[in-house]
Order: C-alpha cells, then sequence, then structure tokens
C-alpha cells in the first residue's frame, strides 16, 4: 500500500504535466496568430497573398475603366416596324369563257409588261367575227343599192318634174286639158317622194352597216381576250386554274401578279414624330432605311418618303407612312416585315459617351465623372439618342471630360479611383513575402487582370490581386509557415 508521501508526489507529478502541456498549447496559439498577421500584414504589398482590391480594399483606391466624352455628327432617327407592300397588285381574270389550251409560264416566274400568260378557245369567238365581217358586207351591197335606187329615181323625178312644167303652160295656152296637166303634175310629185323614200333606206342601210361594224369589233376584241398578257412587270403568284380546264368569264381569279420594282414598306409613327417629319419634308427629301429583320449582317436598303396619311388613326395615336424603294435585289419582299429607319436630319457636333456610362438613379440618369485629383463626381445629365455603342449627352456634360464606364457599383461621391488602362489578359508581377520561400499569389501586375508571381520568404501564400484591366476581388490564402 502506498505511502502519504507517495501519493502526494503522484498527485504533483499529474498537476505538472497538466501544466506543461497548457502551456505549450498557449504558445502554440500565440505564434500562429503571430504569422496569420504577418500575412494579413503583407497581403496589401504587390504580389503578397490576402485580399487585393474587393470593395474599395480597405480604403485603399477603386479600380475603375474610364473613357473621354467626345463628339460626334449624330442622325437624328425614327425607328420602327413596317411592313413591305407590292407597288401594284394585279388579279388576273377571264374576260371570255371557254377552255384554257395554253399557261405561258411558271407559277412564281417574273414576266414583263405585255408578256402572254394564258391562251382561250378562240373558235367560237372567232365564228361570230367572222359572221359579223359577213353581215358589214351585206349591209354594205344594200347600201350601194339603195344608193343607186335614189339616183334612178331622181334623174326620173326631174323629167317629170320638167314636163309637168310644160303641160301646164299648154293648159294656160289652151292647147291641152286640166286633166292631162294636173296627170303630168302629179306623176312629179310621186317621183320626188321616190327620191325621198331612197334617201330613208340608205340611212337605214347606214345604219345597219354601222351596227354590223360593232358587232365586228365587238367580236375581235372578245377574240383578243382569249389571249391574256401580263399588264405590268412583276412576279406571278400561284396559279388557281391548270392547263385544260373551263373558265368563266369574269367570274374566276386565274393568279395575281405583283410589282416588286420599285416597292413600298408601310410603317406607322406616333403622332408626337408628325410635327418634325412635316417640318424636315419641306426642307427636302428624307431618307428611308429599311433591312429584313433576319437579316444582320446586309446593308439597309435605301428609299425615300413618299406618302403621308391624311389623318392620324385615333384608335393608336399612330400616323401611316409610305417610303417607296428602288428594290432591284429583290431583297424587300410583299407582306413581309422589316425594320424601318426614318432619318430627319443629323445634329452636329453632339457630346457622346459609351452606353455603360450612363446610370440610372431615383432622380434619373446620372454619370461619374472623373476629377483632376482623381475623385469621382456624380453629375445628373440628360440623354438624347442612342448611336451604336453611344449614347448622347445633351446636358450636364463638356466635351472631352472624363467619366467612369466599368466599376460604378464600389463608387460614392468623393471616392478616388486608380484608372485601368484597359482590357485584356495580365502579366506574371513578383510577390514577396517574409520567411521560407513560398509560391507568391496573383499581384498586381501590368495591363490587365493580375498574373501569378513568386514570392519568397515565410507564409508565401495564393492570392488573387487587383490588376490594371480586368481584375477581380480577391480571395488571398495564408501559407503555413515552416517548422524549424
Amino acid at each position: 500500500m502506498p505511502t502519504l508521501w507517495a501519493r502526494v508526489c503522484t498527485r504533483h507529478r499529474k498537476m505538472c504535466l497538466k501544466l506543461w502541456v497548457m502551456g505549450l498549447t498557449t504558445a502554440l496559439a500565440l505564434t500562429l496568430c503571430g504569422c496569420g498577421g504577418t500575412g494579413a500584414a503583407k497581403s496589401d504589398a504587390p504580389g503578397g497573398g490576402g485580399k487585393g482590391g474587393g470593395r474599395g480594399g480597405r480604403g485603399g483606391d477603386v479600380p475603375v475603366t474610364v473613357a473621354k466624352a467626345s463628339s460626334r455628327d449624330v442622325p437624328v432617327e425614327v425607328q420602327v416596324i413596317g411592313n413591305v407592300e407590292a407597288y401594284s397588285t394585279i388579279t388576273v381574270k377571264a374576260q371570255v369563257g371557254g377552255q384554257l389550251l395554253q399557261v405561258y409560264f411558271k407559277e412564281g416566274d417574273f414576266v414583263k409588261k405585255g408578256e402572254k400568260l394564258f391562251e382561250i378557245d378562240q373558235r367560237p369567238l372567232e365564228a361570230a367575227y367572222n359572221q359579223a365581217v359577213a353581215n358589214i358586207s351585206r349591209d354594205k351591197a344594200v347600201l350601194s343599192q339603195a344608193q343607186a335606187n335614189k339616183a334612178r329615181d331622181e334623174a326620173n323625178a326631174r323629167y317629170l318634174e320638167a314636163q309637168a312644167k310644160r303641160y301646164a303652160e299648154l293648159f294656160q295656152s289652151g292647147v291641152i286639158s286640166r286633166d292631162q296637166s294636173e296627170q303630168l303634175r302629179a306623176q312629179s310629185d310621186a317621183a320626188a317622194q321616190a327620191v325621198n323614200a331612197d334617201e330613208a333606206a340608205i340611212s337605214s342601210a347606214t345604219a345597219a352597216m354601222g351596227a354590223s361594224t360593232a358587232t365586228a369589233e365587238n367580236a375581235k376584241v372578245q377574240l383578243g381576250f382569249t389571249t391574256i398578257t401580263s399588264p405590268i412587270n412583276g412576279r406571278t403568284g400561284n396559279l388557281t386554274v391548270k392547263q385544260g380546264n373551263v373558265v368563266t368569264a369574269n367570274n374566276m381569279d386565274l393568279m395575281t401578279i405583283n410589282q416588286v420594282e420599285p416597292i413600298y414598306v408601310t410603317f406607322s409613327v406616333p403622332e408626337s414624330q408628325l410635327g418634325a417629319i412635316k417640318k424636315y419634308m419641306a426642307a427636302g427629301t428624307l431618307k428611308v432605311r429599311a433591312r429584313p429583320q433576319d437579316d444582320e449582317t446586309g446593308q439597309d436598303e435605301v428609299g425615300t418618303l413618299t406618302f403621308v396619311d391624311n389623318a392620324v388613326d385615333m384608335t393608336t395615336g399612330t400616323i401611316k407612312l409610305k417610303g417607296t424603294f428602288p428594290n432591284s435585289d429583290h431583297k424587300l419582299w410583299p407582306g413581309e416585315f422589316v425594320r424601318v429607319t426614318l432619318r430627319l436630319t443629323t445634329q452636329q457636333n453632339a457630346v457622346v459617351v459609351p452606353n455603360e456610362a450612363i446610370q440610372t438613379g431615383q432622380t434619373g440618369p446620372f454619370v461619374y465623372v472623373v476629377k483632376e485629383d482623381r475623385t469621382v463626381e456624380s453629375r445628373p445629365v440628360v440623354t438624347g439618342a442612342r448611336v451604336e455603342q453611344d449614347m448622347v449627352v445633351s446636358q450636364g456634360l463638356s466635351l472631352g471630360e472624363t467619366v467612369v464606364t466599368e466599376g460604378q457599383l464600389r463608387l460614392a461621391p468623393g471616392s478616388k479611383v486608380s484608372v485601368r488602362d484597359g482590357r485584356g489578359g495580365g502579366g506574371r508581377g513578383e510577390g514577396r513575402g517574409r520567411g521560407a520561400r513560398g509560391e507568391g499569389g496573383r499581384g498586381t501586375s501590368g495591363a490587365g487582370e493580375g498574373g501569378r508571381g513568386q514570392g519568397s520568404g515565410e507564409g508565401g501564400g495564393e492570392g488573387r490581386g487587383q490588376g490594371t484591366g480586368e481584375g477581380g476581388r480577391g480571395e488571398g490564402r495564408g501559407g503555413r509557415r515552416k517548422q524549424g
């Protein structure tokens, strides 16, 4: 059985061992904290580990990309969606009935004015025309006979008139009786009336011949309708009646022809633009550009504004316009929707900035302007038209001022900025820590995104810094301290 002294010594040894372990643990913790503090302290150095950049980087300059306000001639335009409309549309119908003997084109062909399209059986109409011509010849003969009868009766009437005068003188002399004198007078009057009858017969024959001529002309016209030609230059559509079928006069559509050279583009603009359109139309011809919606690379078709409707549509508050385009390459097609740009005028020397420089706040659009001391100012602006990648600033900004185009989310009025030179991949930098050789982090590089550098010393770690191009927020990890 152990003695009292032995038990006291055993307890003392256990207590000393616990105290030694606690002391060692505390010393190790302090050492590790010191190493972590050293790494954090070195994080701001070029190439060091830890967070670089971030939102202000612990009070450092905010890296931004900037651009200068420039000037350019800006077109004042109205952009809408429009619809292509054929310059003229012709519906082809048969004007006479009969069998469709021949079709001279294929569906979808381009045809020229006067080109033959269809042939209808002309034999019945040809017979009717020949009959009308024969009737004209008959009426001519009747007219000639009436004229001959008139000439004969006129000669006979003149003879009887002269004889009646002689017999009247003989009666006055008492040579002949009254009865003989009156008999010759009656014969003379009858001959004169026969001449009048002949004149009526001539008039009747002339009228009959005119009617026959008109019938012949009508038959000739009807005969001409058996051959159908194109009235315009254009493109043929779907053929609704095939060859061999019997068509009825003015009762069915054979096909349609659309004239596509030139061609119309119809579009509507808000009524608020009507005043400006009338103003600039009075000054000169307005240009209209059109492009199919699925054509992203081709050139716009250019035409002129030729029609402004005489009333505003009260249901939509818009007014209809038409532009006329040559369309020589048939790029525009009837019925399709196109992007339409109506150019009103050109604004000279307008102040423009990149689109991304314009920010929207509670009071409207604004920009961050970089001052000479590299601090930023939030300035409200009034924007105008957008031109490609630029935005027109009509008020609030002067030519040559510097505005922030990237990095606005980290800024507040009065923030100090560091200007990044541009975009692109960065180079390799040098990072230096303390202690044993370790791998450096992403340090501040040349232009562009920071690259991976080499660090020497204790606690070298891997971290992402902020370059002068498109850098990012870094996540740094301190390295392990090498134990001796």
